[in-house]
């Protein structure tokens, strides 16, 4: 059985919303997960867990929340070579450059991108859980 981690970061609800999709996704699959905020997660947990799936929504200039988010996202980059990781998260505006540049760096730093991300305008819609739900399928 895989251990995987869900690690958020929310403003308003919707990324959140998003992360519990993810997880009934992978637990549905039979996955071990466990949800954390960013607050709650720390570099030092990333070999504790077989795959990541890592939220955050698009903020100011398309952009990941950099009080919280950011600094944790940053100290894990380390671990990330090799590592099975997914990415999420809900944006209010733009087109989605922030997750193409989070793919970016997360391919540059060697993690193993599972899927496609998955981003929804605002609250996930049915067709935004379900795309989390397999997500959450395929990391397990």
């Amino acid at each position: 059985m895989s251990k995987i981690a869900v690690v958020y970061w929310s403003g308003t609800g919707n990324t959140e919303a998003m992360a519990q999709a993810v997880v009934t996704g992978a637990k549905e699959k039979g996955a071990e997960v466990v949800m954390f905020t960013a607050s709650e997660f720390d570099a030092s947990m990333m070999d504790q867990f077989d795959a990541i799936a890592f939220g955050c929504p698009s903020m100011g200039a398309e952009q990941l929340e950099e009080t919280e988010f950011e600094p944790m996202f940053s100290s894990c980059e380390s671990k990330l070579s090799g590592k099975k990781i997914a990415l999420f998260g809900s944006y209010g505006w733009g087109d989605g450059e922030w997750m193409r540049n989070w793919e970016e760096t997360c391919t540059s730093d060697g993690a193993v991108l599972v899927c496609g991300s998955v981003i929804c305008n605002e609250a996930p819609d049915d067709a935004a859980v379900a795309e989390c739900n397999a997500l959450g399928a395929a990391l397990a």
